[in-house]
């Protein structure tokens, strides 16, 4: 796996990330996002979003497990799988039509579902370092060299 970590000073730093990494997706790339709450994971799906050219509002799809967003360049698959109990349930979802459709997959708290997880992915880890400052992000992106 080959890494880049970025630092995000602001909100505006974390989206503006996210955008520049949509602009390069293709059809049938997972984007896996890890971090505790609050440090800033639907902030970065509003930029990559954004990068997509969806025009409509984008928001955690927490109790929802999965938003759907057509508009775009892309179509853009958000998932938050913070409350799966089992994977039973992502099989009812049919997260395998997502996961391999014709759009991009962007996945909140993805250590929750690792066994269904495709080997090719992007994963994304958003970290708070407070010594650096209440806003401060280190943002490592990591995915494989094919």
């Amino acid at each position: 796996m080959k890494s880049k970590i970025y630092e995000s000073f602001s909100q505006e730093d974390t989206f503006a990330l996210g955008t520049a990494l949509a602009e390069k997706s293709r059809p049938g790339d997972i984007i896996v996002l890890n971090g505790d709450l609050g440090v800033g994971k639907t902030v970065f799906v509003k930029g990559f979003g954004k990068g997509l050219s969806i025009e409509e509002p984008i928001s955690s799809p927490t109790f929802a497990i999965l938003k759907i967003y057509e508009s775009g360049s892309l179509p853009l698959y958000h998932f938050d799988v913070y409350r799966i109990a089992e994977l039973e349930e992502m099989e009812e979802i049919g997260y395998e039509d997502y996961f391999y459709g014709k759009g991009v997959t962007v996945i909140e708290w993805a250590a929750l579902i690792e066994e269904i997880l495709p080997e090719e992915r992007t994963i994304v880890t958003i970290e708070k370092d407070l010594e650096k400052g209440m806003n401060y992000r280190k943002i490592v992106v990591e995915w494989s060299e094919t």
